[in-house]
């Protein structure tokens, strides 16, 4: 127990935080005290829990599935934590996978269900080297193992250390999880700004979870993020890419957009978009954000998908924009002038999160797209309807269209001729019959004023 104080001592030492004495002692919320059921439990997170158990090793539920529960939320999935070792979770499930580096798990495959299950964190107090951290604090490996009462420790969120026993079915709390639950506050465990030290992406998870949840963020924790925003800079562009994922695909994205921008975390995931909204804070650039968020947040509440290439081509879209003019006044087509831009922003966007490239190429066939819909004559208007982004593009034109980026009309011409029959679209692509009899007329006076001229040469 004496190592477990020493350890809290040190990741509670601030002037924000609350001294060891009056630190939450553990409580056990017994069965008739949690609104938690079997029934809402995965039947395999319950076959998982038993196995282990059978197998003669402690077994829990934890974190976001346990907190959700205890809001009435449905988990999206189911996370277990034991004292068995990796290699001994592999020994009792043949259906298991070992996955990670930093810090090992195991994965229970059951069809399209993954059951992960954990080893209890130690609080790398021990010198090995199992645990390594960089000049900045941040964990680079963390294969250290403990305890249940070490593990809560090496947790983000008090309202994530939450751990459901299936030996008796009680809710076992040791941060204060369970008020915090009830005053609707994510607060970290221990030291804000050391644990964001520890791990960055911790910042963003803030953010999530904040949004998610509807819970207010403690004023250190917000103090936190104002201070140490820039050490996102120093995680995997590939990683970040996956956070922004979880950021805007979850329904809160518009929200999650502008609490991001408040702790100044938005201007390290998009730099190039930062530096286009600061030019014109409240002009087109804001306006088509704000609507392409709010159309992928309702999406989300319809049950409809939502494609990641379409929320990042709305972000950079103002700086490809941007970037065409200047390359215009450099001397620059009108083509080459786009094409370039759309390179070099899409080249320094991937340094800050890195996307796939199938991700990137059907950005462009967006952006790329959008002259096209200036072309209403002709056959090119029908070939465009076969094209495989035609709907995205033309959705991302309604969106420029409501925020005055595009003419409304344009968008309303291109409306009516995807619904259009075969005559009908003929008919809309045609010059009109007066620009055409106009056309003519000027002609013949032309031609009649020629012949005139020489018929009757002056005197």
């Amino acid at each position: 127990m004496s190592i477990i104080l020493n350890f809290f001592k040190k990741i509670v030492k601030s002037a924000g935080s609350k001294p060891v004495s009056e630190a939450p002692q553990v409580r056990i919320y017994s069965r008739s005290e949690h609104s938690i059921s079997r029934s809402q439990i995965s039947d395999h997170a319950l076959k998982v829990l038993y196995r282990l158990q059978k197998s003669g090793f402690d077994a829990y539920l934890v974190g976001g599935c346990v907190r959700d529960l205890l809001l009435g939320r449905e988990p999206k999935d189911f996370d277990v934590v034991t004292n068995a070792h990796p290699e001994e979770i592999k020994g009792v499930f043949r259906n298991c996978r070992l996955i990670g580096r930093r810090f090992r798990l195991a994965h229970v495959h059951f069809g399209n269900e993954v059951i992960e299950v954990a080893t209890f964190r130690g609080t790398g107090d021990q010198q090995n080297d199992n645990q390594v951290t960089n000049d900045e604090g941040r964990l680079l490996r963390d294969n250290v193992y403990g305890t249940i009462e070490q593990d809560v420790w090496r947790r983000d969120f008090t309202v994530n250390a939450l751990y459901y026993n299936i030996k008796d079915f009680s809710v076992v709390d040791y941060a204060g999880g369970m008020d915090d639950l009830k005053s609707a506050t994510l607060r970290l465990i221990g030291d804000p700004e050391t644990r964001f030290r520890e791990d960055p992406v911790r910042m963003l998870r803030a953010v999530r979870f904040a949004v998610k949840l509807g819970f207010n963020l403690p004023p250190d924790c917000q103090h936190a993020m104002h201070e140490v925003a820039e050490l996102l800079n120093s995680i995997p562009s590939a990683r970040l890419y996956d956070e922004v994922l979880k950021l805007f695909l979850s329904g809160y994205a518009l929200q999650t957009f502008e609490m991001l921008r408040h702790y100044g975390l938005f201007q390290v995931l998009f730099p190039e978009t930062e530096k286009s909204l600061a030019v014109e804070e409240n002009g087109f650039p804001k306006l088509l954000l704000i609507k392409a968020l709010q159309n992928s947040d309702n999406r989300i509440a319809d049950g409809k998908t939502v494609t990641p290439y379409f929320m990042l081509a709305a972000f950079l879209w103002e700086p490809v924009k941007m970037r065409t003019r200047l390359n215009r006044e450099r001397g620059m087509d009108d083509y080459n002038a786009f094409q370039s831009a759309v390179g070099e922003v899409l080249a320094r966007q991937v340094k800050s999160t890195a996307f796939p490239r199938h991700i990137s190429i059907a950005m462009r066939e967006v952006w790329s797209l959008q002259p096209k819909f200036e072309q209403r004559l002709g056959p090119k208007p029908a070939r465009l309807l076969t094209h495989p982004r035609f709907r995205a593009a033309y959705d991302f034109l309604v969106i420029r269209a409501q925020t005055g980026d595009a003419e409304p009309e344009l968008a309303e011409w291109w409306g009516q001729f995807q619904l259009a029959d075969e005559a009908m679209q003929k008919k809309m692509t045609q010059p009109s019959r007066n620009l055409k009899n106009s056309r003519t007329r000027r002609r013949r006076s032309s031609k009649k004023k020629n012949t005139g001229s020489n018929e009757n040469p002056s005197p």
